[in-house]
């Protein structure tokens, strides 16, 4: 996210409802969720959900030192060390939440080892992992190698007693700084599943103070089998959900249609506890977007938005259609269709979050505040070239350059608590950004253009006539305005209206265009169109393209400044899908784009008074997802 330095708006109700933190929020709600007085009163809480700190092992190889406390601090606006030495801070805002999610394989098991209250203080590992100078990195890679080899034969190095003791840790660390009504610190870990080098990793969120005794992790079964333990914490009272995230690295494997991950035939069984523990999907990241790819969908001109520029398994994999397909959200809500269509359960109707997966207890949301993991400089992130490169011409670009900044989840929840927030995932009112804070409000139903219009809180006769991101027209039997639930709305096959709504982020660009993605079934085949659905500007979408023009926003890339008269502070609009087939299985979710600003990349060239690395885009367009609308005929 590219600060601007410009004063923060006055945030109408109708857009985003009581702000976070205030007096009437904090006095609403104790722990137990304490639900406003009603849907209407809900309100935008941005969070991190995918933090790494020293217990993560990858973190702590990292030179990483910095604990639970630390991402609390940084979340809630305090300055905190960086491995490199410097000290890191939020330019912006605070954050209104954050989950601390390390790995639960060989949780704390790194740190333990120089923690003289450790019933493994000296291990022989100690001196491999701590070992010179000259052969540090090398060190610390034959000792994860060996970390692996022990904790499989089960020497203590990873034993039961090392991993409570770290995972108490982090439940207490959580306990301190969790603030009703103020600042939500959620208890959770990473599930860290790796095929063949590919991803199939989630984060494991709870819903209050409860949890486990030991987390569950990628050692003890697959997905299936944490869905399998998820339902019975459930069972046992500890309500938990998980939600994937990098499917972009999956390789496929992140959204299987056929076949299960021990081999077996997908059935409705399958699918429904799939979705019945995993409500949403962290689409947007450090290592990159995985909201659509540009070979699943050709026809989508802001589908290049922090494509990491590599795969995983390159030695099986030669077809990158085949590669891509399963690893990438939107991808994932037509495969469910379809998948409905033949089992009777869509296994992918998914919600969207984002967060950073950042391994520095802190997450570099902000384009021009960027800092990485280790060293922290722009040579080592690939955004400049070193001295003795002497010039771009000689440069390898490495793929961590293609990285982001780190996303963030939205949420639109009762008030900020952990139930409240967590139950918004559950009904998955929420939202996804790139790091951004736009605040984005989604609703469909039939009749719903009528019922707004004549509303003096279109918000509140949104919700009433219709249902919110996250809903389904189909099941929830919305209806034309004043007709009963049983009958078919009139005009046009009983189309359905949408409420878009998008508030910019007071310190950043102003938004440009909001957009309706709709995919659908037709005759068995996954379709999917983009409708840009209203423009800044004054710009009006072209009936036949369904795209606006261009506003004409510029960013001048010797110091970063963008157009201060172009693009709008709020867009708003409601859109009626006029080629609606009622016979067909549907999904929309709106996408909300900014006006040009420099990529971070960019900002570290302009650092150091260099040209840009030709290789990375220079300028992006940062952007929020709303969660799906589904209908279900």
């Amino acid at each position: 996210m590219t600060r601007t330095g410009l004063p923060a708006l006055a945030l109408t109700a109708l857009a985003c409802g009581a702000p976070a933190g205030d007096e009437a929020t904090r006095t609403a709600a104790g722990e137990a969720g304490g639900a406003a007085t009603a849907p209407a009163d809900r309100v935008a809480l941005f969070g991190d959900m995918h933090i790494h700190t020293m217990y993560s092992h990858d973190a702590f190889m990292g030179t990483v030192r910095t604990t639970p406390d630390d991402a609390y601090r940084f979340a809630r606006g305090e300055a905190i060390p960086h491995p490199s030495g410097e000290s890191i801070r939020l330019s912006g805002a605070p954050l209104d939440f954050l989950a601390v999610t390390d790995h639960a394989e060989y949780l704390g098991a790194l740190p333990a080892l120089i923690d003289p209250d450790s019933p493994t203080y000296g291990h022989p590992l100690t001196e491999d992992l701590f070992s010179g100078e000259g052969g540090a990195a090398r060190a610390r890679l034959g000792a994860l190698s060996r970390l692996r080899e022990l904790a499989a034969t089960g020497d203590p190095i990873n034993g039961p007693e090392v991993r409570a003791s770290a995972w108490q840790r982090i439940i207490e660390a959580a306990e301190r700084h969790n603030d009703p009504g103020r600042f939500t610190a959620l208890i959770g870990y990473e599930y860290t599943k790796g095929v063949g080098g590919r991803h199939v990793h989630r984060n494991v969120i709870f819903r209050g103070g409860e949890a486990p005794e030991l987390p569950f992790s990628s050692l003890d079964g697959d997905p299936e089998d944490l869905w399998n333990w998820l339902d019975g914490l459930r069972e046992a009272g500890i309500e938990a959900l998980a939600m994937p995230h990098n499917m972009n690295q999956s390789d496929g494997l992140a959204f299987p249609d056929r076949e299960t991950w021990k081999g077996a035939e997908i059935d409705a069984e399958f699918a429904a506890k799939r979705i019945r523990n995993e409500p949403v999907a962290e689409i947007s990241q450090q290592k990159g977007t995985s909201e659509v790819h540009p070979s699943l969908s050709p026809n989508d001109e802001w589908a290049d938005f922090q494509i990491v520029q590599y795969y995983l398994d390159r030695v099986n994999n030669t077809d990158p259609i085949s590669i891509f397909k399963g690893g990438y959200w939107r991808d994932a809500l037509l495969t469910g269709l379809e998948m409905e269509e033949r089992l009777g359960v869509n296994p992918y109707a998914l919600g969207a979050v984002g967060s950073s997966d950042s391994h520095v207890s802190a997450g570099s949301y902000e384009e021009d505040n960027r800092f990485s993991s280790r060293t922290n400089t722009p040579q080592a992130r690939g955004a400049a070239y070193r001295e003795e490169d002497g010039g771009w011409e000689n440069f390898w670009t490495p793929r961590t350059a293609t990285h982001g900044t780190g996303g963030l989840a939205g949420v639109w929840a009762d008030t900020n608590t952990r139930a409240a927030i967590f139950d918004a995932l559950k009904r998955r009112e929420s939202f996804a950004t790139s790091g951004t804070r736009i605040r984005v409000r989604f609703f469909g139903g039939f009749g719903l253009d009528e019922a707004v219009a004549a509303a003096a809180d279109q918000v509140a006769a949104a919700y009433e006539a219709g249902v919110p991101m996250g809903g389904d027209l189909g099941a929830a039997g919305t209806r034309t305005l004043g007709a009963p639930a049983s009958s078919p709305a009139s005009g046009n096959a009983a189309a359905p209206s949408f409420l878009v709504w998008a508030l910019r982020d007071p310190e950043n660009a102003w938004l440009q265009r909001a957009q309706v993605i709709k995919g659908w079934l037709e005759d068995g085949e996954a379709k999917e169109q983009v409708y840009d659905v209203v423009c800044s500007d004054g710009l009006e979408p072209d009936p036949e393209t369904h795209r606006c023009d261009d506003n004409g926003a510029q960013v001048n890339l010797d110091d970063c400044s963008i157009s201060r008269d172009k693009g709008a502070v709020e867009l708003r609009t409601t859109w009626t899908d006029t080629d609606f087939d009622p016979g067909a299985r549907s999904f929309y979710y709106v996408r909300v784009l900014e006006n040009p600003t420099c990529r971070w990349s960019t900002w570290d060239a302009l650092s150091l008074g260099i040209e840009p690395n030709p290789d990375l885009h220079a300028t992006h367009q940062e952007r929020a997802w709303s969660s799906p609308i589904w209908y279900t005929p």
